[in-house]
């Protein structure tokens, strides 16, 4: 096997190495977007005391009821898009979107940065994350 994959990389030089080149950019992109208005659990938790800021849960309800941030807001990011006013109230604070494992509340990120949201981040690792930093949940 290991001697098909040498043939095949000396046989097509070219391709190889478009493959490695695409390959390094798309690392670079994702590690680039992931840090963007991302905040790590120490961060968020300084936000939320000194800025107020609001955490915004985009985990479906019973997600977010086996267990979140406490004073947490629920919006399911399938419905964030109609139910968008409810957070005009706090357009100035900080707001930390929340997800199960921080990978899709860059999504939600981005539509509120959109929607002139300019203090929306995102929370690295999610919930999963929250947790294994020992950080507190609330349960209801």
């Amino acid at each position: 096997m290991i001697d098909q994959l040498f043939e095949f990389v000396m046989n097509h030089p070219l391709l190889v190495g478009a493959f490695l080149l695409v390959l390094i950019a798309w690392v670079a992109y994702e590690a680039r977007s992931a840090a963007t208005n991302a905040v790590t659990s120490t961060q968020a938790t300084q936000l939320i005391n000194r800025e107020d800021a609001v955490v915004l849960d985009i985990r479906e309800s019973k997600d977010f009821k086996a267990g979140h941030i406490a004073g947490a807001r629920n919006i399911p990011q399938s419905s964030l898009d109609s139910r968008m006013s409810e957070l005009e109230k706090v357009k100035s604070q900080p707001i930390i979107v929340v997800c199960k494992h921080g990978q899709s509340s860059g999504a939600a990120q981005s539509k509120l940065a959109k929607a002139g949201f300019e203090r929306a981040n995102k929370l690295k690792g999610g919930m999963v994350q929250w947790q294994a930093d020992g950080l507190p949940v609330v349960k209801k």
